[in-house]
């Protein structure tokens, strides 16, 4: 492999601000990935959260997006439209210490939404040839994050994603690592998954976001990997039982 991001990451750390918080017991503060976390340090070039659906891990990537300037729905620091404002709160009550070296390039992928970031490129024709040129409403929905990829992320740049695999067939999964692995030299990746094969990057922090606490984990230890890994050597077996 080669050298990943040589510097400190641009976010560094995130704190929630409990002291400024009146009703704990209030959506979203209730949920296990924010009434356990204090706060998260963010110390390699590509960190992943992982957590069961309803964790809380995509509210969690929602306000750290909010708090650094993108989009809650996501795209770039310009993309600026709002569809159905249904983000949380919690961006106003997160702390981001940030490095001094700001990056050049920044995005926000969310899986749920990127039909409207397609839908408002193409509102905006000037911008499309950051993508490639092709709307991205003519590509199926792996072509066009496949496009985002190769054209719009340029690297020296701040990106998250959520749940990018929801785009992508296993073989696009390995293509995309590639891609995540060239930006990754210069850049800061944060990623919300669930896949396997993603969260398998080498030299990235996991973050697991549990039912009392969240932990960093090593990726043989994600349930993740393991019900993949045992499903996919006891096939016959596990089916038997699930399925009996």
């Amino acid at each position: 492999m080669g050298d990943v991001l040589d510097q400190k990451p641009y976010l560094q750390y995130a704190r929630i601000e409990w002291e400024k918080i009146e009703d704990k017991e209030r959506y979203p503060f209730c949920l296990s990935a924010v009434k356990n976390l204090e706060s998260i340090k963010f110390e390699k070039a590509v960190t992943f959260i992982v957590g069961e659906n309803g964790s809380g891990k995509s509210t969690i990537l929602e306000a750290l997006a909010t708090g650094m300037g993108l989009n809650p729905e996501g795209g770039n620091m310009n993309t600026r439209f709002s569809t159905s404002s249904t983000h949380s709160n919690l961006h106003k009550k997160i702390r981001c210490v940030k490095g001094y070296k700001r990056p050049k390039n920044w995005y926000f992928l969310r899986a749920e939404s990127f039909y409207n970031v397609a839908s408002y490129m193409d509102d905006m024709p000037e911008y499309l040839g950051s993508y490639g040129g092709k709307s991205l409403h003519a590509q199926s929905h792996g072509e066009s994050f496949m496009a985002l990829l190769k054209h719009k992320l340029r690297g020296n740049g701040f990106y998250m994603f959520d749940e990018p695999e929801a785009a992508l067939s296993p073989q696009r999964q390995l293509e995309a690592l590639i891609y995540f692995h060239r930006l990754a030299k210069d850049s800061q990746l944060i990623i919300a998954t669930h896949s396997p094969i993603l969260m398998a990057y080498p030299e990235a922090d996991i973050y697991h976001i549990g039912a009392e606490k969240i932990t960093k984990i090593e990726y043989e230890d994600t349930e993740h990997y393991q019900v993949t890994k045992n499903f996919l050597n006891r096939t016959d077996m596990m089916l038997s039982e699930l399925l009996d």
